[in-house]
């Protein structure tokens, strides 16, 4: 049997190679709800830094999960969308979202602000 090119102690590090990470869960969350241009994730997400998101989104690209689409208009537009490879992850996306609240809650109660909130019964 050939040697295995990749060893992963569960298939959950396999998961968190793709989406792990302080923004790339946040970025998918919000492209769940539809296609975001580059503001939107600026205003939905204002501590990222324009260099960080547009690593993670490359990044996010390359591994298939999101699509980027250049419209040819002055001037120019560029908008992010979920592949269908992507939007297997939104059942999962969706269920970190619930269980964050379900902590912020119990952890901090009303001391806490969570600066989006979609409807994530989608």
């Amino acid at each position: 049997m050939p040697e295995p090119i990749k060893t992963y102690n569960t298939a959950v590090e396999a998961t968190l190679e793709v989406i792990g990470g302080k923004w790339k869960p946040v970025i998918l969350f919000f492209l769940t709800f539809g296609k975001k241009r580059n503001g939107e994730f600026i205003s939905l997400m204002p501590v990222i830094t324009q260099k960080v998101l547009t690593q993670q989104l490359r990044e996010l690209e390359e591994d298939g999960v999101i699509k980027r689409t250049v419209y040819n208009v002055v001037p120019p537009r560029v908008e992010y969308e979920l592949t269908d490879y992507g939007w297997s992850l939104k059942e999962i996306l969706h269920l970190m979202c619930r269980w964050g609240d379900a902590h912020i809650e119990r952890v901090y109660g009303d001391q806490a602000a969570v600066l989006a909130q979609p409807q994530t019964k989608a």
